[in-house]
């Protein structure tokens, strides 16, 4: 066997290793490039959002009936897999069944006094309402306008048949902010729990006029006639939202929330009439 020379043998080791050395640095460097791009990797998908998924419950003020439909469909089509049910009432008759335990996941008021009630007793976050619209009242009289109404005023003379909503609904406490600031005593026939009822009592001929909001009105279409009275900025609601805090899909809950105070839910609130926030 021939006998290698000690200083060939040390050199043909070391070119050895450094190709090896060489071979393992390229392999990192491959592998910290594909990680850096995501390339193949779990990672890369990781920091995708998720879907939403489920179902909620919003309670909203009767007002917002005909937007908040509209907008609960426009949520399902944009998030396939969510259903979105509503309940409409008057704001206060709504926080009394989320107080006594109504399954809600989102309450929408009609003025910031029955939220705060929610808010007050723990179960709305008080830092969780966001202002989303404003809305103003409005005199609805079936079309031919049979009293003769022209004015607030008019709505407080002998014989006419005026409804109105009760004091602790929004559109109710609004009517009684616009007495106290003109002056004028209304004496309605009847007081109703929502401002749709007091519509509906109006659009049946059970009525001479109603106050309701401006966007009942431009709902309504051709089955009133509203008539505006510049003491109805003596009484601007403004609408609060929020998630219940005993909501069993919080993240959907917001994400509602978040669709209404977009641009796609103010771009149908203020086709419908409502006011910015």
């Amino acid at each position: 066997m021939t006998k290698q020379h000690p200083r060939r043998l040390f050199a043909a080791r070391l070119v050895v290793g450094l190709a090896a050395t060489g071979a393992v640095v390229a392999a990192l460097t491959g592998c910290a490039s594909a990680t850096a791009t995501g390339a193949g990797t779990p990672a890369a998908t990781a920091s995708a959002t998720p879907a939403l998924s489920g179902s909620i419950t919003v309670f909203a003020a009767a007002s917002l009936k005909a937007t908040f439909t509209e907008l609960a469909t426009e949520f399902e089509a944009a998030n396939p897999g969510t259903t979105v049910a509503l309940t409409f009432a008057g704001s206060s008759d709504l926080v009394t069944q989320i107080t006594e335990g109504a399954p809600a996941d989102v309450f929408a008021s009609a003025d910031t006094k029955n939220m705060k009630k929610l808010t007050d007793g723990g179960l709305i976050a008080a830092s969780a309402p966001v202002d989303f619209a404003t809305n103003v009242l409005e005199i609805a009289v079936p079309p031919s306008n049979p009293a003769n109404i022209a004015a607030f005023a008019d709505l407080a003379k002998p014989g006419i048949k005026t409804v109105i909503c009760a004091a602790q609904v929004p559109c109710g406490a609004a009517t009684v902010t616009v007495e106290q600031a003109t002056g004028v005593t209304l004496t309605p026939v009847s007081e109703e729990s929502s401002v749709t009822d007091v519509l509906g009592k109006v659009t049946s001929g059970e009525a001479d006029a109603g106050l309701v909001y401006v966007t009942d009105v431009t709902s309504a279409g051709n089955k009133v006639q509203g008539i505006p009275f510049p003491e109805s900025s003596q009484a601007v609601n403004t609408y609060p939202i929020a998630p219940v805090t005993a909501s069993k899909s919080p993240e959907l809950a917001q994400a509602f929330i978040d669709f209404v105070t977009g641009s796609v839910g103010q771009g149908v609130l203020q086709d419908a009439g409502f006011g910015k926030p």
